[in-house]
């Protein structure tokens, strides 16, 4: 198998993350639920976790730091919880359904506004159009760091500048670049960071989390169990409790601080730069074979993903080759972001999409631009 699906879940995850985790399905109880061994062991290893992935982010208070369960429930408890009754929200076209959804569900239960602002056809943000899209009572900017089906990467500290402008907070995707691409949220000075721990965070899947910065207050999303304060009436006002009800997901945070601790001792900067020349060394492999169409290029800057067609081909038909004949694991279809895909003209057709990783070689890399030819001669 060579895969090539690292947008979706990093299939291959540094040894010790299954080490970890091992370890914890065998020794942890639960967080802030008891005194014993087994509970601080456990409420150790989150505590360790929430300031590993403060530290990666730029955010020097881990209290902070609240866990979820992926990136869909962080943006749900972030947009859900700052958008108020009469509220208007901005997102782009480059969004996920994880940001989509929640504000149009709110749009059409007649609780806020919305206004999705363009993509290009090269995968590019009008940043003028972005700022137009900005009304008095906007409250909130949701949006994307970089596209799930392009790479393209977002200028996030220019629309966090636009978006406190105008008196709104912003909300940023961090889905596809948490682990792969710099955020800094002191200096971009971002309010809400949303993750997923399962893609390039090396984690298992069933964790993620936002980092809130102080002085922004959300909602509770959930309320129920906290393990302190429990004679209260009320759900804990102070983070990162306030966001976290139920028992945590300590055995995958285990295993999402093991994936952490491993991108800081190799350096983001190294990950980045090897992940992003497998891509472009599969993208240049590609550009030149007849009838096949590459799309995107036009952000600031790319992640580890190259999204093509290959002529009028169904995108499932060429993602099945690539995996029954070639053993090569992509992503084809609509990848949860239909507006992306409406942008690039490809809301019919979708794309196939490749996604690399650092844990890659470029011996697979030549095995996919010698699939794609081969798909490519036989399609036409």
């Amino acid at each position: 198998m060579i895969y090539f699906d690292n947008a979706a879940t990093t299939c291959m995850k540094p040894p010790e993350v299954a080490v970890a985790v091992a370890h914890a399905i065998d020794s942890f109880g639960g967080v802030g639920r008891g005194v014993h061994e087994a509970s601080l062991d456990a409420g150790m290893t989150v505590f360790s976790a929430r300031q590993q992935i403060a530290n990666l982010f730029g955010y020097p208070n881990a209290k902070q730091m609240a866990f979820a369960y992926n990136a869909t429930e962080a943006l749900n408890i972030a947009i859900c919880g700052l958008l108020k009754p009469g509220d208007h929200a901005v997102t782009t076209a480059a969004s996920h359904n994880s940001v989509l959804r929640p504000l149009f569900r709110a749009q059409d239960a007649g609780q806020a506004e919305v206004t999705v602002v363009p993509i290009a056809p090269d995968g590019s943000l009008d940043y003028d159009a972005f700022e137009a899209a900005f009304v008095p009572n906007t409250r909130i900017v949701a949006v994307t760091h970089a596209s799930n089906l392009t790479g393209d990467v977002y200028d996030i500290a220019r629309m966090a500048k636009i978006a406190h402008a105008h008196g709104a907070l912003i909300i940023v995707d961090a889905a596809q670049t948490a682990g792969i691409m710099p955020i800094d949220m002191t200096g971009d000075d971002l309010d809400v960071v949303c993750f997923t721990g399962h893609k390039s965070l090396y984690g298992p899947q069933g964790t993620g989390g936002l980092c809130v910065k102080e002085g922004v207050d959300i909602e509770a999303f959930k309320v129920g169990g906290s393990g302190t304060h429990s004679y209260d009436r009320e759900h804990p006002a102070f983070m990162p409790e306030h966001l976290e009800a139920g028992t945590l997901n300590a055995h995958g945070i285990a295993g999402l601080l093991a994936g952490v601790t491993y991108i800081q001792n190799k350096g983001i900067d190294v990950i980045r730069n090897e992940t992003k020349a497998l891509a472009a060394r599969f993208e240049s492999g590609v550009r030149e074979i007849p009838n096949v169409k590459l799309y995107g290029g036009g952000g600031l800057d790319r992640t580890g993903i190259v999204a093509l067609n290959i002529g009028d081909s169904d995108s499932a038909v060429v993602a099945d080759l690539l995996n029954v004949e070639y053993g090569i694991c992509t992503r084809a279809g609509a990848h949860c972001a239909p507006l992306m895909h409406e942008a690039l003209g490809t809301e019919h057709q979708g794309a196939v999409r490749f996604s690399f990783s650092h844990f890659n070689t470029e011996d697979e890399v030549d095995t996919g631009i010698a699939a794609i030819t081969e798909i490519a001669e036989e399609l036409s």
